[in-house]
């Protein structure tokens, strides 16, 4: 097996000098100008993505920023109008026990859950 190996990359390393050796006298075939062609499209086409990227997509996502904010501070101006109430149903943070920080659970939030100490 490691004659094999060795002739392969013995008859691979000839094919390499040989090539670079008369690759300057050999005529550019359809396959290259179909890859130069290739490499310039996309390079054109990369290029055009980018300036839509720079021009459009990050203009929009700041005009879409600015509005999402516009509509939040809104909401909560509307909030604070229509405070939330609080149903006291007999099943809402009942119990067997406390916690041991308290009534409230893990991530009581005062501005959105109710709280259990108030009875």
């Amino acid at each position: 097996m490691s004659a094999l190996r060795t002739a392969a990359a013995t008859q691979t390393r000839h094919l390499k000098r040989l090539g670079a050796r008369y690759q300057s006298q050999l005529v550019k075939t359809e396959f290259e100008a179909e890859r130069q062609a290739v490499k310039v499209h996309a390079a054109e086409s990369a290029e055009t993505w980018k300036k839509i990227s720079l021009y459009v997509c990050i203009p929009a996502l700041i005009a879409a920023g600015y509005n999402a904010y516009n509509l939040y501070e809104k909401h909560v101006e509307h909030m604070k109008e229509h405070p939330k109430v609080w149903v006291k149903y007999p099943y809402i943070n009942y119990r067997g026990r406390d916690f041991f920080w308290g009534k409230n659970s893990l991530f009581f939030n005062p501005k959105v859950n109710l709280d259990a100490t108030e009875e």
